[in-house]
């Protein structure tokens, strides 16, 4: 009951904000949140106030009720431990670690119908009786029961370590490859004051974040004045000035091998040129890596051969440097009669501009050891790439520039300089260095440069070849300039032993040995290289998929189809533009508004727009409309392919033989483009295909075969490390003496990083120890509202609670997928949860006030098909996702035979008394029939769907989500979609089998076909 009012007392007249002192200076207390509050606006502050306690309420109650029917659910998930198989649990991974989310072992199977359903309701409020026809066979099993223990599985991985290693072969099941490898029996010392030198963790961390930022000596000056008055008697922070910062640098930086300078003397028409190089020499950064504790347990010194079972047999796989053949191949040549192994370094070398107007330049070389896994190696940890230091650039000369002698001048003083940076790397490589490692076997360590990772010109810089203009332009095979475009024919490979013979001619006579270095493209220089053993320059040369490919054929490729847009005028051109804009939105693909008029630099973007061209130009360029364009849409397919094979992180000797099938294809339809634009009337079009980037991927399988997977050998991580040196440049140094400034600082960097390994092993083993499992009941005090995790999905962004006639009738009058939202949910209900296990006694009707929680993030953790590890797609379901609709599309498990694409229309959790609460969404099935498979479908090789009608919208539960997809919509067919297969490697491997594994399952039990 309200309370009564009290009778106030008449007041006088005033005007409309003339209050009274009582309402200027009273207080009225809330009774929802106890604030004492002026009574202006206080009733829309109470209204405000109880609305959130509202919320807050039933949210609770919601997340007590949930954690109460996950316990109850995992009760009746032990006693069903015996039923069958077609009724059981859906099987959940044993640990996140062994990311078997994706397995279609693992996915549901199909519920079961209720035979006898009882028409009583839950709440005795009217509902439908369920009697209608709607089909919910085909629906999968929620994740909230916990699965019936499921066989060992088989021996799939088969390892062979090389002879000298003592190693016996070694089978292991799938949970036991590569599982834990690097995990000891005792934990690592842990130091107690990690941070040292600096005199405190605050110390330490401040000059972490000041370094990262980039201050300069007033912004420290004043964020160290500001903490100080901030922090008052609470001394955590002792540094006091940039000195005392700068002090402290130094003294971590001598934990860590100095850069030094060295001046280079290079004769030059009869003159002495000096130049200087800033260098840490190699062998100091290896004994850095050698000597870390937090690294040694992660080395891998033994070649292997690696094999998994295919279903038929063992099947070699390559991924990691040890894996492929070269490593196995020096570690053979290394003596027999000790414990040698190889140590392999990664080289990179790039020019690359300080300044933004570009008249400031600097020449980093990066190195990385192979010997680390890749997330180390290519990481930006301690173990990652280390700029070792800077090359002399040589100051352009107009009087010079394009003479041969100054070209060649360029050179010797890169390879001359280059010498500084190997230094015992050399001697090492002949005589070996003996290390006791993490296993405490001594091993003889013999350095070798396994893999040169840059772009074209560098390559040339490295193998000393003439370049793009000489007769064979290729660094790795004689092929002859005329040639490069013919990827159907194989060349004589280069060797250092060729190139020191030709040499030896030239030495003997000039004449004669310049002739014959013309004829095979090379410089009359001697390869510094050369004096580390086991290394030659032409097997160490990789491709580089940046360069080559995004940076390379693509954007050759782009200005192709740019051109011929043009000349079909504005309205192709804005078409085109139209289908980049409309490609639906996903995370870490870049999104274009227009393209044709820009320009891009950035190979992320370009390799991004690739994915995204093809699609959008179908409609476009028809061969009835524009021949040339059509031809072009072939290259561009094949280009695809390509470029989705060669990125895979492993690759099987069937992936090889793919690429190698493929590139014969793009050699195909190379030339029917060069035909068709050497007959059409559009101007420009490029006929002469004879560069080397089109050439190198011709040796992109003998690279894998030889050194593992691309990304072993991308500059990607490498031009990332450019950019610090670009901000020390800009923010930390004054101009002048550029090199040993942005050196500095870089040596600082790399010492903070240092102690930063240091300190989160502190923080993790400290973690590891003050660890306890709480029991269930406390969490759930702690937490009412817990995330809302089952299995490998993971629910995100909850909104506020609704009652399912709500949702109905706000929604079904402009969506028809919300018809009749309470009776099929019901309907689908009663049907689906026999088969998850639930015994119903009763029919269930849900009541009109029947409430669900609605969530608008999914996150769908699965198992790569790609390298068998845990993968995490980001799915949105949410009206205005940063002002856009977003409503993405996922592959799911319908039945135990058939997967196919939906797209999301509302995820839910709901709760149901006496039965447990569930995660569902409503989804469109993209189930329709396409028809008869169409030419373009089958030239550019794409899968093909159709929506079903948005009122034949279905329930699924989220456990059957395999993964997210990407659908790409068809502007002239309605209703259809191209699904997006290189958008990354999982998804294109899996529509290799998807389409035509579907089909079989269409015919098999009459049910609409897909395009492909």
């Amino acid at each position: 009951m309200a309370p009564p009012r009290r009778t106030a007392a008449p007041a006088l007249s005033r005007g409309k904000y003339n209050y009274t002192e009582e309402t200027l200076t009273g207080r009225l207390s809330c009774p929802h949140c106890d604030g004492k509050f002026k009574p202006q606006g206080f009733k829309k502050h109470e209204a405000t106030c109880k609305k959130c306690a509202d919320i807050e309420r039933e949210q609770e109650t919601f997340g007590l009720e949930y954690n109460k029917d996950q316990q109850q659910a995992r009760r009746k998930a032990r006693k069903l431990m015996t039923l069958p198989e077609s009724i059981a649990g859906p099987s959940q991974p044993e640990s996140a670690n062994n990311s078997q989310f994706a397995d279609d072992s693992n996915i549901p199977p199909a519920a079961s119908s209720l035979a006898d359903p009882m028409d009583v309701d839950l709440n005795n409020d009217e509902g439908y009786d369920g009697n209608e026809n709607v089909d919910v066979s085909v629906f999968n099993q929620p994740g909230d029961v916990e699965p019936a223990a499921s066989s060992q599985r088989p021996i799939e991985f088969k390892t062979e370590y090389h002879p000298s290693s003592g190693r016996e072969l070694l089978h292991q099941a799938f949970d036991e490859f590569r599982a834990n490898a690097h995990d000891t029996a005792e934990p690592l010392p842990v130091d107690e004051e990690p941070w040292h030198p600096f005199t405190s963790r605050a110390n330490f961390e401040f000059a972490e974040i000041a370094l990262d930022a980039a201050l300069n000596k007033s912004h420290i000056d004043g964020l160290l004045s500001l903490i100080a008055r901030i922090a008052g008697g609470q001394v955590k922070i002792t540094l006091k000035n940039d000195a005392d910062f700068r002090q402290a640098l130094r003294s971590a930086s001598t934990q860590v091998t100095m850069f030094t300078k060295h001046d280079i003397t290079v004769p030059y028409k009869r003159q002495e040129r000096v130049y200087q190089v800033h260098a840490l020499p190699i062998w100091e950064w290896v004994l850095d890596l050698l000597e870390n504790p937090l690294l040694a347990p992660h080395f891998a010194w033994d070649a292997q051969r690696v094999f998994k079972h295919n279903g038929t047999g063992f099947e070699r796989f390559y991924d990691e440097p040890w894996t492929a053949d070269r490593w196995w191949d020096v570690q053979s040549n290394l003596p027999q009669d000790i414990r040698a192994v190889p140590l392999c370094l990664i080289v990179y070398a790039d020019k690359t501009r300080l300044s933004s107007h570009g008249t400031v330049k600097g020449y980093p070389v990066v190195v990385r050891c192979a010997n680390l896994p890749v997330h180390i190696r290519n990481g930006e940890g301690i173990g990652g790439g280390r700029v070792v230091g800077l090359l002399p650039i040589v100051a352009e000369d107009a009087n010079e520039e394009g003479k041969t002698g100054f070209t060649n001048l360029k050179r010797v003083i890169w390879h001359e300089s280059f010498a500084v940076f190997l230094e015992l790397v050399a001697q090492y490589s002949k005589t070996g260095y003996a290390h006791k490692c993490f296993d405490q076997i001594l091993r003889w360590l013999f350095p070798i440069l396994l893999i040169l990772s840059a772009d074209y010109e560098e390559q040339c810089m490295m193998s000393l070849i003439r370049g793009h203009h000489s007769k064979c332009p290729c660094p790795v095979c004689i092929v002859p300039i005329d040639e490069l475009h013919d990827l159907s024919k194989s060349f004589r490979l280069r060797s250092m032993q060729d190139t020191i013979a030709a040499l030896d001619v030239y030495e003997k006579s000039k004449t004669c040995g310049e002739e014959l270095l013309k004829a095979l493209g090379l410089r009359p220089i001697k390869n510094v290289l050369w004096i580390v053993a086991h290394s030659d320059p032409h097997d160490a040369i990789s491709l580089d998929r940046l360069h080559a490919l995004h940076l390379g054929i693509w954007k050759h490729l782009f200005n192709e189809l740019k051109k011929i847009l043009k000349y079909l005028g504005r309205e192709a051109e804005s078409s085109f533009e139209e289908g980049i804009a409309n490609f639906p939105r996903w995370r870490k693909c870049s999104h274009f508004n227009t393209v044709i008029h820009m320009s891009f630099s950035d190979g992320n973007k370009m390799q991004d727009l690739s994915r995204q061209s093809l699609y959008s130009a179908l409609t476009i360029l028809k061969q009835s409309d524009s021949p040339e364009g059509h031809r072009l849409l072939c290259l561009i397919s094949s280009y695809l392919q390509l470029d989705s094979y060669i990125g895979l992180d492993v690759h099987t000797t069937s992936t090889l033989d793919a690429i190698e099938a493929e590139l014969l294809v793009f050699n195909d339809a190379l030339k029917d483009y060069v035909q068709c634009a050497a007959e059409s009337s559009i101007e420009d079009l490029r006929l002469d295909w004879d560069f080397p980037k089109v050439h190198l991927w011709k040796h992109v399988t003998r690279d894998i075969r030889m050194k593992g997977v691309v990304r072993n050998y991308t500059t990607r991580p490498n031009e990332k490390l450019h950019g610090p040196l670009k901000e020390a440049y800009k923010r930390q140094s004054n101009g002048k003496d550029v090199a040993q400034q942005i050196l500095h600082v870089n040596q600082n960097r790399f010492a903070v990083g240092l102690l930063r390994g240091r300190v989160d092993a502190f923080d993790k083993q400290r973690n590891f120890e003050d660890e306890e499992i709480d029991d269930a009941d406390t969490m759930y005090e702690d937490n009412p509202n817990p995330a809302a995790a089952q299995g490998h999905i993971q629910l995100g962004s909850p909104q506020q609670l609704k009652s399912i006639q709500d949702i109905e009738n706000t929604c079904s009058p402009t969506d028809r997928a919300f018809q009749d939202f309470r009776r099929k949910f019901s309907t689908f209900l009663n049907a689906s949860l026999p088969g998850y296990g639930y015994e119903l006694r009763r029919w269930i009707t849900l009541p009109a006030n029947f409430q669900i929680c609605e969530y608008c993030y999914l996150k769908v953790h699965y198992e790569s098909t790609v390298d068998w590890k845990q993968v995490t797609d980001y799915l949105r379901c949410n009206p205005s996702f940063h002002g856009h609709p977003r409503y993405d599309c996922a592959l799911i498990q319908l039945t135990p035979e058939r997967s196919v694409f939906a797209k999301l229309i509302l995820m839910f959790k709901c709760h149901l008394p006496d039965i447990g609460s569930f995660d569902f969404a409503l989804v469109q099935p993209y189930t329709a029939g396409t028809g008869f498979s169409r030419r373009t479908d089958r030239d550019f090789k794409l899968t093909r769907v159709k929506a079903a009608p948005r009122a034949n919208s279905i329930f699924v539960p989220l456990a059957s989500f395999i993964r997210g997809a990407v659908l790409y919509p068809d502007p002239v067919h309605q209703g259809e979609f191209t699904v997006v297969d290189h958008i990354d490697s999982d998804m294109f491997l899996r529509m290799k089998t998807w389409a035509h594994h579907t089909i079989r399952q269409c015919k098999s039990l009459s049910l609409p076909s897909i395009k492909v």
